[in-house]
């Protein structure tokens, strides 16, 4: 008791000092005082711990309001010197804002960053600032901010140009460069000094203290008690299941209260969980520390003071209140920045701001946050203080001449990696979770080099340059620890039995990727620079190779009368290593010698002639032969870690400066040396020295006996030799290599992707190297290649390579990979096959080289490879064992063809003067020497030019001649010497030429006739087939016709009668077998009421999609009567089909397989299938659709044609006595337990009418059986309830279901524009005609006087009945579902009626009443007439308004005043007329179904006079009044009944639901046409449950537009016995289980369907190139594309979204494992 009263004590006294403190007296008295820092301190000392951290929960408001009081307002006060409120206001009034926006962005909100004109990719605009800026207008790129960043709307050093919106845009007036504190006075400027360096201390001093259980000097509270909090801190080990789980264990509580716990540590860093005296706390920090220190380090727990949480928690209002007070003036601001940086007694990094930055690590989330925004608000806000802070932060051209940055960072990263080799190499373990972490935060640090060197320099200082060298120093220290890191050495005999780590290496390659590449931007804006730099990289390099020769032997080679010394080494056999950063650093910077001309103007200051050009190629060479083995499959014992090695070093990310540069690295030091020589060497490396250098190669190698595998080997290794020998001639498109422009690079890579097939924009960029700044520079050259279609419904849009650019395709493109490679081949001469061109691939025309790499070409002629060449044609000659390839041939052709367009371009482009140095076509001609006299390769092609073993080739053999024959005109004309010679030579090319024409034209020919001949003989066969096979034809082809006659059966009895699908009248359609062929038995069946069941595979589902009142809540399943459906249609029950029709007991037997089925996998796996058997789903067998049951297929319902066909009057009078008679039928079946015995007398039922007649059922037993199935599914799913066969309200819902499918079906019919009849898929025909026969015949399975029972009650809501209490007013009726219901229960009543009454008259006259009763409905509902100009009426029409008045007045006198007065029959009739024509149509579908009577042609089309055919169809006058004033004195009764119902006041004057008439088709909700409006809408969402938090995954309901926080603990609900996410929950309230979504932060559209079927779709946006942007990653600008929302739409309107997610589940099984209902 104690305790209470003194916890009542506290605020009370508290309210005391409240009402005696005077702000103003505590200011003043604070203005006297010398020492303000001490009188703060103790003025907080005693009132913080009187506010905060009074119990165990924390109270917001009140603190929040007493600090405001008692803490805030005096420092405000004495700020200003005067009441705060004038003194801010008139600071605001003089202040000049910021032109910096400083807007910090929100968890999820938009950000815009500008494609062109941004210094980097962090400079990012708010979406305000976005579009007010030019930058709208550029290539954006749009993404959703982590939360944190602020826009740099304002900083000139953040854009190339338009750094300002207009909002932002400064005044020319201002002088800007003004001192902010110019406005104030010296003495405001002094205690605005004061308050804020003792408030900043104050927080800095709380925020960083670590000590639990005491205050800093000065802050001791007067009086001190025991009370502790147990505070838990957030750490990147534990899981939130851990976190959970533990403190259930530790503070005892329930499992949603540890949700919420673990959400706030996860959200904050800290949260206390137990709040006590010491002991109390300690013991919960020690279950903790036990509970979680198993795995890995325990949780962090403190137990802290209660006053020490205390001031902590004001420091951050503390932090909060500075940021508030310095909004209001820029001098503040300027002044805080002053306080913050201001250096400590300590010296060097003591100021405020340091100190917090020093404690970053150790403080918890929030208060980072805190002082994060802070920082941003102050000192980033303040362009005369960022560039302090910059520095302070950093310790950045200006930054790296200064504090060279560079140096610091690399050495810091250099220092964490301490793992080395002997050669100082760095080496990397086996990673531990922790140290992988800790390297992925040492790697952050290289990308903060990357932004030091983002903005190259325009012009170079000599201190730049010196310290930009000292950094490249430091950074080429990095690269050496790298040359040569994780070597491999080829496992021979068993495979390696460990993995090595082998991903640390590539990833620290590819965060120094853009580092690499922009320092060597950097020395290319200046030649001292490079100079150096590349002076520097040589000295590396050799530094690495110094023990390069070392024990290894030297050996001399030598081959066709050349020779030279190297090295012997085998990459199959010592180590090898992929990673050689040294070397590829200098082959870039050798490159931009020549780009920048450098070496042709400083020769002398260049090491070139130091060069050792063998030095240089040797590793570059190792590495590209280590590649080719691993194509050959030597080092497949190696395991798949050297694999993804070889992958990623061709692969798009790492190649710019591994692949590529290795290659450079190979023309450097080809240019430099002798072809021969480079040639032998390469030849060595690839160990294919012995094969070609051996004298008798040309006569094939002689090693028949040799293992197939190394056989195999070696042609591979051939391939690729040849394939690199290309490529280093070919390669030349880098400019420095070639004489080519920047762009021709990316020209070339991408008509090398289209070349393989059209390419989507994010396809193309994915296969194109970024730079720093996530730009590939492909939109500025795309359009020259490629041209773009746009996408259609799905799909995407595609580029296709213009067709001029095909003549620059080259198969050996060097960045293609073998796959491509082989597709690119295939589709190129497809292409030249559709123009008719011959299917040879020539080389392309190249650029010619620059001077530096000039010599390069002479490969192509030098001795050594002619040999080569020679040596593969003759294998190919005489091709007996397999020592070459097709391939291998198909590059020394391709070869052959760069040489001759070598010689050619040089021919043509020489002028007469200086002589052509290239002469392939002489040496290519040249026989060999005397004693092997081997053939030329000339006269080799010419042997191969008809081999028949290579047809492939013929086009390219024969255009190589051809282009011999070219160059030799050329040299003639140009030499003009001896023209008799070439024309004699001339001659005979061209009759050589003529032959081949001739030749290739017999062939054609002869294929011809060919041709011909076969076809003739099997038009003759066919003929024969059909003589012989007569009377079959026969058969078929009159059944055929048969049934295209009945299809279109318009032949009622008497020709010139009208169709007419219900009523006496009605047309009688001839009677013809129906036979079917079961799917899994495939045996053919007539359907039969006696026969075998067919069935058609069915989907039954709830559905809220023509609901017109989502509110209404979902009803009581046990006690619910669906007898009456609300006009509102709330909820309804949809059948679908797929069609397909199987026997009932093939079908039960493929059913029970499935159970069987499940029940194993259950058994053997955990995971759902994509239906759910328990739930009587399964697929269907054929299509795969997913059923939940199965529709019998009924015989049509033959109608007598009886005689009997009373009028409306005789009618009412015979069913009143059949209910009557009924009624006292079923009184006698109840037990007699009511008291009161009916004193009624008995009622004298008719004569003819037997009630106690109990009808013989038609069917046969499996028939029934299936009856009892398909009533009891729809009644299980339509109602949510277990199944139960003997339930009254089966036939309900399947009359029900039968309804509400035609309503649904007529909305679609009408939305898409299709006329009524004919434009059904046929599966949708079936499925309605099963389930309007079916619904005729389920009264035979159920209960018959249930039935009629119901039969009874429907009646009485038309004739009212005073047995029958409760009927609903007219207005709570749906008028389909009741025709539907009545008409399908009338045969329980017409099965005892044996006086040869017609059933049609009976049908006609139920709909006639129905529909007078529809138009009552329609009237008393409609609203005021809108006020629109009358039309001018015909004669007819005039009945039809009048009529439609005097109905109405009637209606007005039984109603009175709740009705307006409506003047105009036009409008009165109108809203008739429009209101009953969906009630219309769906009848005329369900009679038709029903019936089977064919419609008339105009209802098969949509064409005027629609509406007299429709009443004509349905024997109604088109005047629908005349079924009202015909029979006026039967239906005025009716009509008074129908108006005087309690309930039609009640609704009309506003109690219910009034729906009114016709019902709009509900849509999708509207969405915004720029995506970015959306994510704006989400980021402001912030979750409903969690207190203001922001929603990590804000999902928008695409159904009712609702806000969702998905996917998160917070927002779990209770849903029968599951937690279940906010989106499943939200779809059973909002779509009966069904839902659709937008996840608006990955721009992904999420179909759920139960607990547990869910699937992504692909979203209606689209950026400008046509495709969907899922999760965002891209972030171009995205649009709504309508065709694809309408698309949505459909699915949803047609009830297929859970058939989508079965299909999406069944293709995708990843999806079936996702647990759906947490979402």
């Amino acid at each position: 008791m104690a305790a209470a009263e003194s916890d009542r004590e506290v605020p009370s006294a508290l309210c005391t000092e409240f009402l005696n403190f005077s702000v103003k007296d505590t200011a003043s008295k604070w203005l006297q005082v010398t020492d303000l820092y001490k009188e703060v301190y103790h003025h907080l000392a005693r009132y913080v711990p009187k506010i905060y951290c009074l119990g165990p929960n924390l109270n917001p408001q009140s603190e929040d309001l007493l600090a405001q009081m008692l803490l805030q307002a005096p420092l405000e006060w004495y700020l200003c010197g005067e009441d705060p409120s004038t003194g801010l206001a008139k600071l605001e009034q003089n202040n000049q804002p910021s032109q910096l926006c400083g807007h910090v962005f929100k968890v999820g909100e938009p950000t815009y960053s500008c494609r062109e004109c941004a210094a980097d990719p962090t400079c990012v605009l708010c979406m305000q600032c976005f579009l007010g800026s030019v930058h709208k207008e550029h290539r954006y790129r749009m993404t959703t901010s982590g939360g944190g960043g602020f826009c740099d709307c304002g900083d000139t050093e953040a854009w190339k140009k338009g750094p300002y919106c207009q909002k932002h845009e400064p005044n020319i007036s201002d002088s800007c460069q003004e001192d902010p504190l110019a406005h104030l006075s010296t003495d405001m400027i002094a205690r605005c000094y004061n308050v804020f360096s003792v408030v900043l201390k104050y927080a800095v001093d709380m925020l960083t203290w670590d000590k639990e259980d005491e205050l800093p000097p000065g802050l001791e509270p007067p009086d001190r008690s025991d009370t502790y909090y147990c505070m838990l801190f957030n750490d990147e080990v534990h899981t939130y299941e851990q976190v959970i789980y533990t403190l259930q264990k530790a503070v005892n509580c329930t499992q949603k209260e540890a949700v919420s716990f673990a959400t706030t540590v996860d959200r904050d860093g800290r949260k206390s969980v137990r709040f006590g005296d010491f002991a109390f706390c300690e013991l919960a920090k020690s279950v903790i520390v036990r509970n979680t220190s198993r795995q890995s380090k325990p949780l962090r727990v403190q137990v802290m003071h209660s006053s020490v949480v205390a001031h902590q928690c004001f420091a951050l209002k503390a932090l909060h209140w500075l940021g508030h007070v310095i909004g209001y003036s820029d001098a503040l601001r300027r002044i805080l920045c002053q306080v913050g940086l201001e250096r400590g007694p300590e010296g060097e990094n003591s100021s405020l701001v340091d100190t917090l930055m020093l404690c970053d690590s150790k403080m918890w989330k929030g208060a980072r946050n805190v002082y994060h925004q802070l920082f941003m608000s102050s000192l980033l806000m303040d362009l005369k203080y960022k560039k302090l802070f910059a520095i302070q932060f950093a310790k950045a051209r200006m930054l790296i001449t200064e504090e060279n940055l560079m140096t610091t960072i690399i050495r810091t990263f250099v220092d964490h990696l301490r793992h080395r080799d002997l050669q100082g190499r760095f080496q990397f373990e086996r990673y531990t979770a922790q140290q992988a972490f800790k390297f992925r935060r040492v790697q952050s640090l290289i990308g903060d080099l990357k932004y030091v060197l983002i903005s190259r320099p325009t012009e170079w200082s000599d201190q730049l340059r010196e310290k930009f060298l000292e950094g490249l120093d430091t950074f080429l220290e990095l690269l050496k620890c790298m040359q040569g890191m994780d070597p491999v050495v080829r496992q021979v005999g068993q495979h390696i039995e460990m993995e090595p780590e082998w991903e640390a290496a590539f990833t620290l390659q590819m965060k120094l990727t853009h580092i690499i590449s922009m320092i060597q931007e950097w020395c290319a804006t200046d030649e001292r620079v490079l100079i150096e730099a590349y002076k520097k990289c040589l000295t590396a390099l050799t530094h690495c190779h110094s023990g390069f020769a070392d024990g290894e032997q030297p050996i001399t080679l030598s081959m066709c009368g050349h020779s030279v010394d190297t090295i012997r080494y085998c990459v199959s056999q010592e180590k090898v290593s992929i990673h050689l950063p040294v070397s590829r650093l200098l082959a870039g910077l050798h490159v931009l010698l020549s780009k920048m001309e450098v070496a042709y103007r400083f020769p002398e200051q260049l090491p070139l002639s130091e060069l050792s050009p063998p030095m240089l190629i040797e590793h570059p060479l190792r590495c590209l032969v280590l590649c080719a083995q691993v194509h050959a499959g030597m080092w497949r014992r190696n395991g798949f870690s050297l694999v993804n090695q070889i992958y990623y070093y061709h692969n798009v990310k790492c190649r710019v400066e591994m692949f590529d540069k290795d290659l450079i690295m190979l023309q450097a030091g080809a240019s430099m040396m002798d072809p021969n020589h480079f040639l032998m060497i390469v030849l060595s490396r690839f160990e294919l020295y012995h094969i070609f250098s051996s004298a008798e190669c040309r006569k094939r190698y002689n090693r028949e006996n040799a293992n197939k595998d190394v056989v195999q080997q070696n042609n591979t290794l051939t391939e690729e030799m040849l394939h690199l020998i290309m490529m280093v001639v070919g390669e030349r498109f880098e400019s420095g290599i070639g004489q080519v422009e920047g762009c021709d690079e990316i020209k070339r890579e991408i008509l090398h992707q289209l070349c393989i097939r059209p390419m989507a924009h994010s396809e193309l960029v994915k296969a194109l190297p970024e730079n720093e700044n996530k730009e590939t520079g492909m939109e500025r050259v795309i359009d020259c290649v490629a041209s773009f279609k746009k996408p259609g419904v799905t799909g995407r849009g595609l580029y296709e390579l213009r067709p001029e650019c095909a003549k620059q395709f080259n198969l050996y493109f060097h960045h293609y990979s073998r796959a491509d490679q082989s597709k690119a081949e295939e589709a190129q001469r497809k292409l030249k096959r559709q123009n008719g061109e011959d299917t040879a691939l020539p080389p392309p025309v190249l650029p010619p080289f620059c001077p530096l790499f000039a010599s390069l070409v002479n490969i192509l002629q030098c001795d050594v490879l002619l040999g080569m060449l020679g040596a593969v044609l003759q294998w190919a000659v005489e091709p007996s064992a397999g020592h070459w390839s097709e391939s291998m041939l198909q590059r020394v052709l391709h070869l052959i063809g760069m040489a001759l367009l070598e010689e050619q371009q040089q021919l043509e482009n020489s002028s007469e003067d200086n002589d052509v140095y290239f002469n392939f076509t002489l040496k290519m001609s040249r026989p060999g020497e005397a004693p092997s006299n081997t053939a030329s390769v000339l006269a080799l092609l010419e042997n191969l030019q008809n081999a028949p073993h290579l047809e492939v080739h013929e086009d390219m053999i024969r255009w190589l001649l051809k282009t011999v024959a070219g160059i030799k005109t050329l040299r003639e004309r140009s030499a003009s010497t001896s023209t008799v010679t070439a024309s004699g030579s001339r001659g005979q090319e061209e009759t050589a030429c003529d032959k081949d024409k001739a030749e290739r034209k017999r062939k054609a020919e002869m294929a011809r006739l060919r041709r011909e001949k076969v076809m003739a003989q099997m038009s003759e066969m066919q003929r024969h087939f059909i003589n012989e096979n007569k009377e079959l034809f026969q058969q078929s082809l009159e059944e055929l016709d048969a049934s295209t006659s009945t299809s279109l059966d318009h032949s009622p009895a008497s020709p010139d009668a009208a169709l007419a699908c219900v009523g006496p009248r009605r047309s009688r359609p001839r009677e013809k077998r129906q036979v079917v062929t079961c799917i899994l038995c495939q045996e053919e069946q007539e359907i039969r009421a006696d026969g075998k069941a067919m069935v058609l595979a069915a989907f039954v589902q709830r559905s809220t999609v023509m609901s017109k009142n989502r509110t209404r809540p979902p009803h009581d399943p046990k006690r619910y009567d669906p007898l009456f459906m609300h006009p509102d249609l709330s909820f309804g029950t949809h059948t679908g089909s797929c069609g397909h029709i199987m026997h009932s007991h093939c079908w039960q037997r493929y059913f029970e397989a499935v159970q069987a089925k499940e029940q194993r996998r259950q058994q053997r796996l955990r995971v759902h299938t994509s239906y759910d058997v328990g739930n009587g789903e399964f697929l269907c067998p054929l299509c795969e659709c997913l059923s939940n049951t199965v529709i019998p297929l009924l015989p049509r319902t033959m109608g007598s044609s009886s005689c009997e066909q009373p009028g409306l009057g005789q009618w009412l009078k015979t069913s009143g006595q059949q209910i009557k008679a009924m009624h006292s039928a079923h009184r006698k079946l109840q037990p007699v337990s009511t008291v009161e015995e009916t004193v009624e007398e008995e009622c004298p039922a008719p004569e003819v009418f037997t009630v106690d007649y109990i009808p013989t059922n038609p069917y046969s037993s499996t028939i029934k059986e299936m009856l009892t199935t398909f009533g009891s599914a729809t009644y299980k799913v339509g109602l949510k309830v277990h199944p139960n066969e003997q339930d009254p309200r089966i036939p309900i819902m399947c009359w029900s279901s039968c309804a509400y499918t035609i309503q649904s079906i007529e909305r679609l019919l009408v939305d898409e524009k299709k006329p009524l009849f004919g434009s059904l898929p046929c599966r949708q025909d079936d499925c309605l005609s099963s389930l309007a026969r079916f619904g005729s015949a389920c009264w035979t399975a159920a209960c018959q006087p249930t039935v009629q029972g119901h039969f009874i009650r429907l009646l009485a809501a038309l004739i009212p009945d005073p047995q029958v209490e409760a009927s609903p007013c007219i207005l709570d009726v749906d008028m389909l579902h009741l025709l539907v219901s009545v008409v399908l229960s009338y045969g329980s009543v017409h099965s005892q009626d044996s006086s040869g009454l017609s059933v049609d008259a009976v049908q006609l006259h139920l709909f006639h009443l129905i529909t007078v009763a529809h138009m009552v409905q329609i009237l008393l509902t409609s609203g005021p007439e809108e006020v629109t100009m009358e039309q001018e009426s015909g004669e007819a029409e005039r009945g039809e308004e009048e009529g439609a008045c005097r109905l109405y007045n009637t209606l007005r006198t039984l109603v009175g005043s709740s009705l307006p007065e409506v003047g105009s029959g036009w409008h009165l009739w109108r809203c008739v007329k429009t209101g009953i024509l969906p009630y219309l149509r769906g009848a005329a579908l369900f009679f038709h179904h029903l019936h089977g009577v064919p419609a008339p042609p105009e209802l098969h089309a949509l064409c005027p006079g629609q509406w007299e055919v429709l009443c004509g169809y349905l024997s109604l006058p088109s005047n629908l009044l005349q079924l009202f004033h015909g029979q006026q004195e039967l239906l005025e009764p009716l009509l008074h009944g129908w108006c005087t119902h309690p309930g039609i006041q009640q609704t009309l004057q506003g109690g219910g639901v009034l729906v009114s008439f016709p019902r709009e088709s509900n849509s999708l909700i509207d969405l915004p046409d720029d995506y970015s409006a959306l994510i704006n809408q989400a980021s402001s969402f912030t979750c409903p449950k969690s207190g203001g938090d922001k929603s990590r995954a804000p999902t928008l309901c695409l159904v009712c537009g609702s806000m969702l926080c998905s996917q998160s603990y917070c927002c779990q609900t209770e849903l029968e016995g599951e937690d279940v996410g906010a989106c499943t929950a939200h779809t059973f309230a909002c779509g009966a289980g069904v839902g659709i979504f937008l996840r608006v932060r990955e721009s992904q559209v999420l179909f759920l369907a139960g607990k547990t079927k869910g699937c992504f779709y692909a979203p209606p946006y689209l950026d400008d190139y046509g495709e969907t942007d899922q999760g965002l990653r891209r972030g171009n600008p995205l649009h709504l594309c309508h065709e694809r929302y309408r698309k949505i739409q459909k699915l949803w309107r047609q009830h297929s979204i859970t058939e989508e997610i079965g299909h999406a589940q069944e293709a995708n099984q990843t999806l079936v494992g996702i647990d759906w209902q947490h979402l």
